[in-house]
Order: structure tokens, then sequence, then C-alpha cells
């Protein structure tokens, strides 16, 4: 079985497949509410899609034991969908870029730090919900209306995930 290994989740190494969502110096931010606050702006580009409207919710993943078998993918094909943890542990995630469904030789994993969230680009093929370590919470905003947006795809033969 072919083995994925994670590597660190950068803005460009992770381009091909939407943005990353974290505080970072370089980004456009700005002072606010008295001096009181510092705002990052728009840090990533949120998608609804046709006829779609963007939605937020609470995602409470259970942890993954690795090595794990990556056997299936997902995407959304009419929106945009972004993952922002609300804990401090780090999480995994692996994803192919949009097109037809992706082989084993498509995917990528990135391991990403507490802080540091991923908004999916409409159509990106990537793993549902990849929790380290214990019971984490994620902020999800994506598109609700009409249409599928959901599609699903098998990975054969499967590829293990794990850590170097």
């Amino acid at each position: 079985m072919k083995i994925l290994l994670p590597e660190p989740l950068t803005a460009s190494a992770f381009a091909p497949f939407g943005e990353v969502i974290a505080v970072n110096a370089a980004q456009r931010h700005f002072s606010i509410n008295g001096g009181n606050t510092e705002r990052y702006h728009d840090l990533a580009e949120l998608v609804p899609g046709p006829d779609g409207k963007l939605i937020v919710s609470l995602f409470r993943g259970q942890p993954r034991a690795l090595p794990f078998a990556i056997e299936m993918l997902e995407r959304h094909p009419l929106g945009s969908q972004a993952f922002m943890p609300l804990g401090d542990q780090p999480y995994l995630i692996v994803v192919a870029p949009p097109g037809p469904p992706p082989g084993p030789d498509d995917l990528r994993a990135f391991l990403a730090q507490p802080g540091a969230g991923v908004n999916y680009a409409p159509g990106t093929w990537h793993h549902p919900l990849l929790a380290l370590n214990a019971v984490s919470d994620f902020l999800v905003i994506d598109r609700s209306g009409p249409g599928n947006n959901c599609d699903e795809t098998a990975i054969t033969p499967p590829v293990q995930l794990a850590l170097a």
C-alpha cells in the first residue's frame, strides 16, 4: 500500500486547493475597536455558488488513529468550504486537485497546526475531517442551497496516511 506523509501546511503549498486561514503579519490587517483589536481582513474567498448562501456550522471530529487508510475523497462543486479549528490540537488534511476523480498518486497531505484553518476552493477533492489526538471542534463556513453539492469517489487502491 502506498504511504502518504503529510507536509507542513503553508499558503504556497496549499494554493492549488484553496487558502490557508491564519494570522500572518504579511496579510492585510488593521486596528479596530479603539485600538483594542487587530483585524486580519478578508483571509479567504468564500464562494456560495449559484443560488446558494453561506452558513456557519460547528463540526466535532473524533480523533483518527494512525496509520489511517485513505479510501475515499469528497468534493463540493458548487461552493467553497472553510474549516477553522477551535482547539489546541493539530489536524491532518488530504487533498487532490479539482477535476476528474483522483487516483492514489494525485493525493497530497498536510499537517495543520492549531490556529491554522483552510478554505477548500469549489471542486477541490478532500478527505472528511481528520482530527488528531483528541475530539476537536471546527467552525465551518460552507454552502447551503439547491443542487447536489457533495460528490464522493473511492481511492483505489487505498493509500496509507502516516506521520513520518
